[in-house]
């Protein structure tokens, strides 16, 4: 948009000037061109009236005289002949013999005009003979022919067009100032209300445009943007705290309901177990979905914090850990649940990875939910192997299986919450997992990346930046 506008000023401002300075540049030449021809035509009258003196006297030393002191002066030639082209005069280089001339000759003893004096221009060069008759239109007696030299009055219409084209590049790059300056003022509250758009975009909450200036337009939007930032930070942290608040508050109700429940268990009818059983499930999945909400606010919580650059006062772990470790150990906790789903864990993760910008316990959860998901849903048989990669920034977890993997749509829509594949409608899971997995990476400056394996299954890749534990 800046190039833009400024293109556009700018293209007015040439239109501006070139308007200006045209008609002045065409005026100063004009000008000179007439000055020129007003003192050449004066010339040719004198001549044309000695011409006729000399003739009705019989002595042309006065017409001589002169001429030859104008050539002189001027170093233009002057030919005075008669009505049968004899030379009278001769002074400089016209000469009656001249071809080009004989046109001009016939024409003046014709009583015709003469050529006219053209329009000069700074790179005017070429001389211009001027032709007068001697008499009156009823008896011709003879012409003045005059050499006329351009070059000075090219110079001087030179000069002036010099000091017109200095003015107008003066005033052009008076309006490239105004027109940067008057871009940069309108548009620079523009750009800082992008850079907000973006940044809120990108879910960085509280983002505020500073007051740059600008139309008092743009300063009234920029000061609602920061009001909507605000609000919808305010609704935000709402959201947040109400469903730590709730899951947190029916924690208690669901404990005792569950030790009501496990009390009954004994004195269970047979004809009720089947009941009984499908209440218990009903109940586990409450718990879980329970514990899914309070992890993931804590996870938006810190994500939130993440992108307004302030630092978790209830954080008691160290910020970095070994991954190796933790994958290692991660692995080892899940292998009973994978051996119970006849699923092979494999855990291919180099001792020699870097640090990384994360503490042990939200690692070890992140790694919970992909070995989770895979043993869970790839199928009895399938394989599921944690691998470890690392490049000059990052390290990368990835937990590769080869079960049925999921569609694109799918994998676009696996990180939403409450979200489950509809083939996985009646499983004990509930659509939290990769949700709260992603918020944590997010909140690390991570990502969570769903893709599919070849030939078949999925490829799930947390991402994390190197860390210098030696740097404060």
């Amino acid at each position: 948009m800046r190039r833009r506008l400024i293109a556009v000023l700018l293209a007015f401002a040439a239109v501006a000037v070139a308007g200006f300075a045209w008609p002045l540049l065409v005026s100063a030449a004009a000008e000179r061109t007439g000055r020129l021809l007003i003192d050449r035509t004066a010339a040719l009258d004198r001549f044309a009236v000695l011409a006729q003196q000399a003739a009705a006297g019989g002595d042309a030393s006065a017409l001589t005289e002169d001429a030859t002191a104008y050539a002189r002066l001027y170093g233009e030639g002057v030919m005075v002949i008669d009505q049968r082209r004899r030379p009278l005069v001769t002074a400089g280089d016209l000469r009656p013999d001249d071809p080009a001339l004989k046109p001009l000759i016939d024409g003046a003893l014709r009583n015709e005009p003469g050529q006219p004096l053209p329009q000069l221009r700074p790179w005017s060069s070429e001389d211009v003979v001027l032709t007068r008759p001697v008499g009156t239109g009823i008896r011709i007696t003879g012409v003045v022919a005059l050499r006329v030299s351009v070059a000075q009055a090219a110079a001087d219409v030179a000069r002036s067009w010099t000091l017109i084209l200095l003015g107008a590049l003066t005033a052009a790059a008076g309006f490239v100032a105004l027109a940067l300056l008057l871009a940069r003022w309108v548009l620079r509250p523009l750009a800082g209300l992008e850079r907000g758009v973006l940044a809120m975009t990108a879910g960085h909450q509280g983002t505020h445009v500073p007051r740059l200036g600008g139309p008092p337009e743009l300063r009234a939007l920029a000061e609602s943007f920061n009001h909507m930032s605000d609000a919808l930070a305010a609704a935000s942290r709402r959201e947040h705290q109400l469903v730590a608040d709730a899951s947190h508050q029916l924690r208690n109700p669901m404990a005792a309901l569950r030790l009501r429940l496990d009390s009954l268990a004994p004195r269970i009818a047979p004809d009720a177990e089947t009941g009984y059983r499908s209440l218990a499930t009903e109940v586990a999945r409450l718990e879980s979905l329970l514990d899914g909400l309070l992890a993931l606010a804590t996870a938006d919580r810190a994500a939130d914090r993440a992108t307004l650059g302030t630092a978790d006062a209830d954080a008691d772990d160290q910020p970095w850990c070994l991954p190796s470790p933790v994958a290692a150990a991660t692995v080892e906790a899940w292998r009973p649940a994978a051996a119970n789903a006849n699923v092979w864990l494999i855990c291919d993760v180099p001792d020699e990875l870097s640090p990384v910008a994360c503490p042990r316990s939200e690692l070890a959860q992140v790694l919970d939910v992909l070995l989770d998901n895979a043993i869970r849903y790839i199928g009895p048989g399938a394989t599921a192997t944690l691998r470890g990669i690392e490049d000059a920034h990052a390290v990368r977890l990835r937990v590769e299986d080869d079960g049925p993997g999921l569609s694109a749509e799918e994998r676009q829509r696996a990180t939403q919450r409450f979200w489950r594949a509809n083939r996985h409608d009646n499983g004990s899971g509930t659509g939290l997992g990769l949700a709260i997995a992603d918020q944590m990476l997010t909140a690390r400056s991570g990502t969570l990346k769903i893709e599919p394996n070849d030939p078949a299954g999925l490829v799930v890749t947390a991402t994390l930046p190197r860390s210098d534990p030696e740097e404060p």
